[in-house]
């Protein structure tokens, strides 16, 4: 029986979720179909500006993400801590961004109506204010506001109505800092493993790809969490690892994917594998399960080889 959303998202345990959404119908989300020969690739884009667009919004931050043919991938950090340190007319003004709102909200916000407003109207605002500051860290009123967005925009191509996606989206929870990487390179080597581009780079409509094209101007793109190098933690101002040595993950992970033989590169153990004292098998093992493995949440002492060191301490 599934479990209901507010019982998967905790931030007292993590702010970072893997979420993923698939469309229902045959009909691709993107892609081509082969039936009819009709593209929808022009829909990745539609989900790349709206991800990107809302995370401007929101107070939720985008670390990686993938547009596929028939499903989306996205990892996600709840900033709450942004959220609550915006003023109730900074709230308001994110919110109308996406919404009308109440013509009492719009006079708050307006220099020339908001002096007129008597205190119990100012009140009512402010408690109004409220409810939106929550949704602006609530992932699931993130992904409803891609989601809809998204389905409504086919619909109406498509000409027709219905359900497009499967459901609710799925979300993982991201237990610590290697299981945060490997969900990030899995999400951002999804189009080579299924053979859309053969390089990161090549891959179009990514986080990976954006991350690489700005990374040769020695900047990184400001509407993605950047890569800090700090410890991870919950108030973090960003990915908490270095971007060089995540690059070089990626690209260690993508050769084995190639090679097929897990553990026998060549390349330098990674320092994010090094810092929390994991080999290459059981990386390529956490990253390959990310969908198959985990359910609800992803934990590196979950890994098998793990959960074996675990018995062996407890016993000592």
């Amino acid at each position: 029986m599934p479990r209901p959303r507010k019982s998967l998202i905790n931030l007292t345990d993590t702010p970072y979720y893997h979420c993923v959404s698939r469309c229902v119908r045959r009909a691709f989300l993107c892609g081509e179909d082969k039936q009819t020969g009709k593209s929808f690739e022009h829909r990745r884009q539609w989900v790349e500006d709206r991800l990107l667009f809302l995370a401007d919004v929101f107070c939720v931050d985008v670390c990686a993400y993938a547009v596929m043919s028939n499903h989306t991938h996205v990892v996600l950090r709840i900033n709450k801590q942004k959220a609550e340190s915006l003023s109730a007319k900074e709230v308001i003004q994110r919110w109308h961004k996406l919404f009308k709102g109440m013509i009492l909200a719009q006079r708050y916000i307006d220099p020339v109506d908001s002096d007129s407003l008597s205190e119990a109207e100012i009140e009512t605002v402010k408690s109004l204010a409220e409810v939106y500051r929550n949704r602006l860290f609530d992932i699931s009123w993130f992904m409803r506001l891609l989601n809809e967005y998204i389905a409504r925009q086919a619909n109406k191509e498509d000409d027709c109505t219905g359900h497009f996606w499967e459901g609710r989206f799925k979300s993982q929870a991201l237990m610590d800092e290697v299981s945060l990487a490997a969900c990030m390179a899995y999400v951002d080597l999804n189009p080579v493993r299924s053979r859309l581009a053969k390089t990161p780079a090549a891959s179009a409509h990514t986080s990976i790809q954006k991350r690489i094209e700005v990374a040769k101007a020695h900047r990184q793109p400001h509407r993605l969490l950047p890569f800090s190098g700090n410890s991870f933690d919950k108030i973090s101002d960003g990915l908490p690892f270095r971007i060089e040595d995540y690059f070089a993950l990626v690209e260690q992970t993508l050769h084995q994917f190639r090679s097929n033989k897990r553990g026998k590169i060549d390349h330098a153990v990674s320092p994010i594998l090094i810092q929390n004292g994991l080999g290459h098998t059981d990386w390529m093992t956490l990253v390959c399960g990310i969908e198959t493995k985990f359910k609800t949440t992803v934990c590196l002492t979950m890994l098998p080889s793990k959960r074996r060191e675990n018995i062996r301490d407890n016993s000592a």
